[in-house]
């Protein structure tokens, strides 16, 4: 079993919350892209947290952690998947929350409640 928290821009979660649409992750079109800008960024700061390119694929780039698992990112989100383990779920859950600290992102946790809220 996996736990798996997701960053987005801030506009697609402003267009989410304005949504009736249970599936709207589902959907490409509701998904605001990262500007390149941010792209590079994103990488550079998972590289920071020790988090490994292992390789590039259809999706986008995968990357791996020694102890927290792979991170996924693509060209509108990045996608953190862990164990089902309390600290794992703890450790990920804060560089995710560190991420947002420009303000140009949110973070998103399905398990626990949806966005969170600073």
């Amino acid at each position: 079993m996996s736990y798996d928290i997701s960053l987005y821009r801030t506009e697609t979660k402003e267009k989410e919350l304005h949504s009736n649409d249970e599936n709207f992750f589902d959907k490409y079109e509701n998904l605001v892209p990262f500007t390149e800008e941010q792209y590079h960024s994103l990488r550079a700061r998972l590289e920071e947290y020790d988090y490994v390119l292992q390789e590039k694929n259809k999706y986008g780039l995968l990357f791996g952690h020694e102890e927290y698992g792979t991170a996924l990112l693509t060209e509108e989100a990045l996608f953190f998947t862990t164990s089902f383990n309390y600290n794992d779920i703890f450790e990920v859950g804060q560089i995710a929350s560190e991420l947002t600290d420009t303000g140009e992102f949110a973070k998103y946790d399905p398990q626990n409640d949806g966005w969170e809220e600073i």
